[in-house]
């Protein structure tokens, strides 16, 4: 702790290593970066409303990754109130560029948004972009929501 480093001395040694071009880190500094978030594909379930088509899903998605991603898809399962599989589909989120939000809306035909107990990201069908390996969307994707449905992967 610095507590227990004269000031003096840790001045002198944080001065030496700067005239060594070496870098200095101080224990905040390392606290710091132990508490950083990680990078992450934040998908949020934000809302479910009933539609002409059957039931409107809507999601926010940011991504907080360093790299693009040109093409993400990812498949869900929608659970009924007896929390079985009602049906798997494969929602195309386009393109999520670098430290930017999206809202994306997808029309389920034919669903009933009332019946709606669950949704599960299974998988990433499509992760691709420069410098983003298969497994990124997925296992970056940290899941949240703003309903009463139950989400996650």
């Amino acid at each position: 702790m610095l507590s227990n480093i004269p000031f003096r001395s840790f001045v002198s040694a944080a001065a030496l290593g700067l005239a060594a071009g070496l870098t200095v880190t101080t224990p905040s500094d390392t606290l710091a970066q132990e508490t950083a978030p990680a990078k992450a594909i934040n998908l949020e379930l934000n809302a479910l409303e009933p539609s002409d088509k059957g039931c409107r899903i809507a999601f926010v998605v940011q991504n907080g990754l360093a790299q693009d991603i040109d093409k993400a898809a990812f498949e869900i399962a929608l659970f009924d109130g007896q929390g079985l599989v009602d049906r798997l589909l494969v929602l195309d989120f386009q393109d999520l560029p670098a430290e930017k939000t999206k809202v994306r809306r997808f029309d389920l035909a034919e669903a009933d948004c009332a019946q709606i107990s669950r949704v599960l990201v299974n998988d990433a069908t499509a992760c691709e972009g420069q410098g983003v390996e298969a497994g990124t969307c997925i296992a970056a994707l940290a899941p949240t929501t703003r309903t009463k449905i139950i989400f996650g992967k």
